[in-house]
């Protein structure tokens, strides 16, 4: 009996150890989701997608191509305004293209879809780990709350339960921040990542 109420002091005060932790990653996590709202709308004001300026350099590009004249077709590549990953790939497929590295191309496009996958990682992070979190500062002070009713004491029963309560809110706030973010941003990538993709047609690099 006394190794098992030891045990279960261990893991009681094991848990009770790890609410000011989780507290503050929380409270962090909040913060980092408010930069993650300003960041996101700042990527939306820069977004602009010019369907028929894409078609026209990349038929120009192909004719080029095709005729070898790289330097033109690398200059026709400079011209595509569209959305900043798709300029900042044609921008670095144009200096491939310059020395006829053609192949270096198609790595190239799978870099940016790497890239693309790192800027998903933060928001999908954040909605995936804020809800956890907001979990386990939820039941950690149940405890205390419990012990508080058991012997009567309505304020530490109060101020456990505010605790429970407000980690859970802070969580999913963060959590839906988190996903909304990243449901948006997935959809852009794709469509970003299909202009690449047509570029590459365009290029006649092999997938």
């Amino acid at each position: 009996m006394d190794a098992t109420s030891s045990l279960f002091g261990i893991l009681y005060t094991f848990s009770a150890s790890l609410l000011y932790p989780v507290i503050i990653i929380l409270i962090l996590l909040v913060v980092f989701s408010l930069m993650l709202i300003g960041e996101f709308l700042s990527e939306y004001a820069k977004r602009h997608r010019d369907i028929e300026n894409l078609e026209l350099c990349c038929n120009d590009v192909r004719e080029q191509v095709g005729s070898r004249q790289f330097d033109k077709a690398a200059k026709s590549l400079r011209n595509i305004k569209q959305n900043y990953m798709v300029m900042s790939f044609a921008e670095s497929a144009a200096g491939h293209l310059e020395k006829n590295m053609l192949p270096a191309i198609e790595w190239l496009s799978q870099e940016y879809e790497i890239r693309m996958a790192k800027r998903l990682e933060q928001t999908r992070i954040v909605a995936t780990i804020s809800p956890m979190l907001g979990l386990m500062g939820t039941l950690i002070p149940l405890g205390p709350a419990l012990i508080g009713l058991s012997q009567g004491d309505i304020v530490q029963l109060a101020n456990n339960l505010m605790i429970a309560f407000a980690t859970t809110v802070i969580g999913l706030f963060a959590g839906t921040i988190g996903y909304v973010l990243t449901q948006v941003r997935k959809r852009w990538y794709w469509q970003d990542m299909a202009d690449i993709d047509y570029i590459l047609d365009t290029l006649e690099v092999e997938e």
